[in-house]
């Protein structure tokens, strides 16, 4: 039943209680009528009211549990994502480390080799003999020292061409 039908209902119901009471009475009687009738559509109307907004309220709810839910699975899958991921890029770094330092100790292997041989004690045979040590006749005199007229120009350079 709808509130316009209900209020004509309860419209005649009150009309009919008010033409079947004695005239004395009939206005005392009229008004409480007419008051009993307001208190009861108040009350349907409330109780109407509280029960729409209390099942709309519920259904609020569940989609909100049902959402909650959905995000709760997305996040745990992209955080499960996200760690493979992470994994990953860990494991490349671990392995180009690895890598490095193999690098490393190669080519500090390579430059300790090479001191060793540079390190090592110079023997009778290294020692320079008297005929390697130059005397007086071996010196360069003042008269071999070039001058600046001895000193090529750009004209005296030989080209590849020239040749």
């Amino acid at each position: 039943m709808s509130k316009s039908a209900a209020k004509k209902a309860a419209g005649k119901m009150a009309g009919k209680v008010v033409e079947h009471t004695p005239e004395p009475v009939k206005e005392k009687v009229k008004d409480k009528v007419k008051e009993k009738a307001k208190e009861k559509f108040v009350e349907g109307v409330q109780d109407k009211v509280e029960g729409g907004i209390q099942s709309k309220a519920k259904e609020a709810s569940e989609k909100l549990a049902s959402a909650k839910e959905k995000n709760a699975d997305k996040v745990h899958t992209k955080a499960e994502e996200a760690k493979e991921k992470v994994q990953d890029v860990l494991l490349s770094v671990r392995e180009k480390l690895g890598n490095a330092k193999e690098a490393g100790e190669e080519f500090q292997e390579r430059i300790s080799s090479s001191n060793k041989d540079k390190s090592r004690l110079k023997g009778v045979s290294d020692l320079k003999g008297v005929n390697d040590i130059k005397s007086s006749n071996n010196i360069k005199s003042s008269t071999d020292i070039k001058s600046s007229t001895n000193i090529k120009s750009s004209t005296d350079i030989k080209t590849i061409s020239s040749r």
